[in-house]
């Protein structure tokens, strides 16, 4: 059985806390490995090694250091099919979904070549008499993330790959259930010329994270998770004086006008709703036909969708969706089944009876299609993460983009429909961070920045795009003049530019 470490100093080393995690395999339901779990001292460690490699680093020109993320760019696509199977392995999605991760995670890393010119500042001749004024961008220091389980390539890249284009050293703390693929990913970026102690992984739970968020000398740390520890980690962050930006949960709506073509519709729920079983925070998890003829189209074509979904082994190229990441998340999204019914919804498709021939053991789940569902059900206001599609009914526009709007969560929105005011005004009016228009899973590229509202985010800058780059900078301002042999004298008052 695998044994899985830590990645610190620029090589893997092994955990002395005593204590380790499973880490599963979804469609067989083995433990295929044992994650150690960091201490308090083990993540210090990561960070004094961190500390002592990043001024080096930082004095590297961004030129050189975009070259290292340009061969770091070069290895993922070298190893692409073998981290996609391992991802796949470990998470459970299946092999294309995986490749889909890295590949995104891969576009940031490519964004990042850009350094150079992203980290420019401005210059201002003549600002006064004599006067020049100009900025200039600098690293933080020692930077950390921590990352989930759902995206374990993509999200990783998203945070280290800018951090340390700009001249940061990174704690990278991912998820404890797939940590195999980040450690892959620090093994790259060594390969690629990285100095060692610029990318330390440390693997743990809350005693790690809680370390990160309690060590001096970690000035900023990025989140993506549940919302209650996005606001844990959010607010004891700012009690110790960190940079942070926490993104948390979701409940993403599509709304579906009487125009809207509906077999496009149909589609575009089946996959961003069902695929990679749901447990995306971009997943379409709520439906919202306007009008009862829409409703009863929409669930005319949905149900035979839903029912005909093949669900299969991570290594199937049919598939599609595999199992989800642990045994506990089936049991959670079951759990909000049963309380679905309870409420009085629609089960129109049940997936709780699904078994997988012969992966009997495996964590799979069928799909579930709620109609009839209400703004009051738990089902509705609580992120389910699981392949369960809920449709709540608004009689016009109006109450349709008031659902979204007034939810507790605004991560991502998408409309459908053929009529362009209608998209415009909705894109204008909704209150949410990422809207799509005829686009189930608005995830901008990226050189646009990603970033939910409300409960979905916190902190004042969003992911990758310009704002990683703010994000893991801090901006210095100078104001020169050189004596030209005039005296002016003592001024007492402030100075101004008249």
């Amino acid at each position: 059985m695998r044994s899985i470490g830590h990645f610190i100093g620029g090589k893997e080393v092994k955990g002395t806390s005593g204590r380790t995690a499973d880490v599963f395999e979804p469609m067989t339901g083995d433990v295929q490995a044992k994650v150690a779990l960091a201490s308090k001292a083990e993540v210090r460690a990561a960070v004094e090694n961190a500390k002592a490699a990043q001024g080096e680093w930082a004095a590297t020109n961004p030129q050189r250091r975009a070259r290292v993320m340009m061969r770091f760019v070069e290895l993922v696509q070298r190893d692409y099919d073998k981290l996609a199977e391992l991802l796949a392995r470990e998470h459970g999605k299946t092999v294309p979904d995986a490749k889909g991760d890295i590949q995104r995670g891969l576009e940031v890393a490519e964004f990042a070549c850009g350094i150079p010119h992203l980290m420019k500042g401005e210059y201002t001749e003549g600002a006064g008499p004599g006067i020049d004024i100009y900025s200039m961008r600098q690293p933080l220091g020692v930077v950390a993330g921590i990352t989930p389980f759902n995206f374990p390539a993509m999200i990783p890249m998203w945070k280290f790959a800018p951090a340390i284009a700009c001249g940061n050293a990174f704690i990278l703390k991912p998820s404890e259930r797939d940590p195999g693929v980040p450690m892959k990913l620090a093994e790259l970026m060594i390969e690629a010329g990285l100095p060692a102690g610029i990318l330390n992984v440390v693997n743990g739970d809350k005693e790690a994270v809680d370390a990160i968020l309690d060590d001096p000398d970690v000035k900023a740390i990025g989140f993506v998770g549940s919302t209650p520890i996005a606001q844990y980690i959010y607010e004891r962050a700012a009690q110790t004086g960190k940079r942070c930006q926490c993104f948390g949960g979701a409940k993403n709506h599509a709304i579906i006008m009487p125009d809207a073509d509906m077999d496009q519709a149909v589609d575009a729920l089946i996959g961003a709703g069902y695929g990679s079983a749901g447990e995306r925070c971009m997943a379409v998890s709520v439906a919202v036909p306007v009008g009862k003829t829409t409703a009863d189209r929409l669930m005319e074509k949905l149900i035979p969708r839903v029912e005909s979904l093949k669900i299969g082994t991570s290594v199937d190229p049919s598939a599609d969706y595999g199992p989800l990441v642990t045994r506990e998340a089936v049991e959670k999204v079951k759990s909000y089944i049963d309380i679905g019914v309870k409420e009085g919804a629609t089960l129109a498709v049940d997936g709780r009876g699904f078994k997988m021939q012969g992966y009997e053991n495996g964590f799979y789940l069928g799909g579930s299609l709620f109609d009839n569902v209400t703004k009051d059900m738990r089902i509705y206001k609580e992120e389910i993460f699981g392949p369960v599609l809920s449709v709540v009914r608004a009689k016009d526009y109006h109450e349709a983009l008031a659902l979204p709007s007034d939810h507790d969560y605004g991560n991502g929105v998408a409309i459908f429909t053929r009529d362009g005011d209608a998209a415009r005004d909705f894109a204008a009016k909704v209150n949410v961070g990422m809207v799509g228009v005829n686009v189930p899973i608005p995830v901008p590229i990226a050189y646009y920045t990603f970033g939910g509202w409300k409960k979905s985010g916190f902190g004042d800058l969003n992911q990758h795009g310009p704002d990683s780059v703010r994000f893991y900078t801090k901006t210095k301002t100078v104001t020169s003049r050189w004596p030209s042999g005039v005296k002016d004298g003592a001024e007492f008052s402030i100075p101004t530019m008249k």
